[in-house]
């Protein structure tokens, strides 16, 4: 398994990102615009980090700016945690035979999300390729909220 980010929503893209950038001394990786889904993520490294970031090495700060105003409160500003795991399915099948619920299943075999026991998100994401869609993963259905 390898942490891979930490996501956190903004609601002034500019905003967050003077303070992360310009004021922190975080470095701008990459920007992805989504217009579908009406969202931009932009991927932060630390300085020290920067030769590994640009190979997908070193564990970054995801933005996520959803261009729809929403306030978040409960915490829900703070989206989740992100690990690259070898093999999606056997991973969700150990989890789920240690009683972990299983709230967004690899139905695609690349990517399912977990809660910890304080409710905190945390993604996992195949490495490389997605894997072979395949039961019981691909008709299974989410369980509350990810």
């Amino acid at each position: 398994m390898e942490y891979l980010h930490s996501m956190v929503r903004v609601q002034n893209l500019d905003a967050a990102l003077d303070f992360f950038c310009n004021k922190l001394g975080l470095i701008e990786m990459s920007r992805q615009e989504n217009q579908g889904g009406r969202f931009t993520l932009v991927f932060l490294a630390a300085p020290n980090d920067v030769a590994q970031a640009r190979v997908q090495q070193a564990p970054m700060v995801e933005l996520t700016y959803n261009w729809d105003t929403e306030v978040y409160d409960g915490g829900r500003n703070f989206g989740h945690l992100a690990y690259r795991v070898d093999d999606i399915y056997a991973l969700c099948q150990s989890l789920m035979d240690k009683g972990v619920v299983i709230n967004r299943p690899p139905r695609d075999g690349h990517m399912a999300f977990i809660k910890s026991p304080d409710g905190i998100s945390i993604e996992l994401l195949q490495k490389g390729d997605a894997l072979p869609k395949q039961e019981p993963w691909a008709s299974m259905q989410s369980t509350g909220s990810w």
